[in-house]
């Protein structure tokens, strides 16, 4: 069985995950699984991050494989499903065939759509969920704050918990914030930040949204958390099971979990690395270490040329970990 001989000479996999979905203009997944004394561990940052940030992911992978999760204060975590930036029709479809979430996150926001198709698109996803059901949106950063205070008055009627990252800034999303009653979400202001705290101090949200590879860990996680001081939402990159694994753990460990997470999304794949995937049932997911599944890897394992380049991606985020840190000048 093919594998890296970096990370001191460990077990690495490159895989290759079709989608069933297009998301986000995303049409696969690929990444490479870290093996190590603790466990496995995900790697698998988007192409458009460079060295230093896909680093961050790395530090993530590694600490899945070496080290293992915190103490888990639950045994299963609700989760949201998530529905892209579909028709009504496939929207209210994706709610029904959720496994019993009862809360959505509605992809709002999507280039080369209206916000006509956004309001067909969560009104026929509210339908689904019945009156007593939490639904959620996301943007993505992808409106203005003239565009999202418009769009947010419109979406109200849909009774919604909040609406995730509607503009890219944190002072965006403090404007949006002190104009509009639905209640604000961070997500990339916290993963794609210099300063993750920044949206706290500047009270540009209600809650944040933390995803575990992009913070470089689960007890990362924890930390700015702790810092933070507001209700946290877990959420998946668009992971195989090995990746959400990490974040249930994150769900599992925090102190307080107040809403479901949005770690539903190995439905958007199809296939999987792993014996037990990370699937829903009544609602929620169950707390548990991947185990891989050789057959899977297998089926799934990357082409000679792709497994390179992640290779090759590892080694420079490897350059990136072995730097000093610097101080002040």
């Amino acid at each position: 069985m093919a594998s890296g001989e970096l990370l001191d000479g460990r077990r690495l996999e490159v895989f290759r995950l079709p989608m069933t979905t297009r998301f986000r203009g995303v049409t696969s997944r690929e990444g490479v699984v870290v093996f190590g004394d603790a466990g496995v561990g995900e790697f698998s940052p988007f192409w458009d991050y460079d060295a230093t940030e896909s680093a961050i992911w790395l530090r993530a992978a590694l600490e899945a494989a070496d080290v293992g999760p915190p103490a888990a204060l639950r045994d299963r975590v609700p989760v949201n499903c998530t529905v892209p930036a579909v028709g009504p029709e496939r929207a209210a479809a994706i709610v029904r065939d959720s496994n019993g979430c009862r809360t959505a996150k509605v992809k709002v926001a999507e280039r080369g759509q209206t916000l006509d198709d956004d309001v067909a698109r969560v009104a026929a996803v509210r339908a689904a969920l019945g009156s007593e059901g939490r639904l959620r949106v996301d943007a993505n950063g992808g409106w203005s704050v003239e565009d999202a205070i418009a769009a947010l008055r419109e979406l109200s009627q849909f009774d919604l918990e909040y609406a995730e990252q509607p503009v890219a800034e944190v002072v965006g999303l403090r404007d949006v914030r002190a104009r509009t009653s639905v209640p604000i979400a961070a997500d990339e202001s916290i993963r794609r930040a210099r300063d993750p705290l920044r949206v706290a101090q500047l009270a540009a949200a209600d809650v944040v949204v933390l995803k575990v590879q992009p913070l470089g860990g689960v007890r990362a996680c924890l930390a700015v958390a702790d810092e933070l001081g507001l209700p946290v939402v877990v959420s998946s990159a668009l992971e195989s099971s090995v990746g959400i694994a990490a974040g249930v753990a994150l769900a599992a460990a925090l102190p307080d979990l107040q809403f479901a997470c949005g770690l539903a999304t190995t439905a958007l794949l199809d296939g999987d690395l792993v014996r037990n995937p990370a699937v829903v049932a009544d609602g929620a997911i169950a707390v548990d270490a991947p185990a891989i599944d050789d057959d899977a890897l297998d089926r799934h394992r990357a082409d000679a040329e792709t497994h390179r380049r992640w290779l090759d991606r590892i080694a420079a985020c490897e350059r990136v970990l072995s730097e000093p840190v610097r101080g002040p000048s």
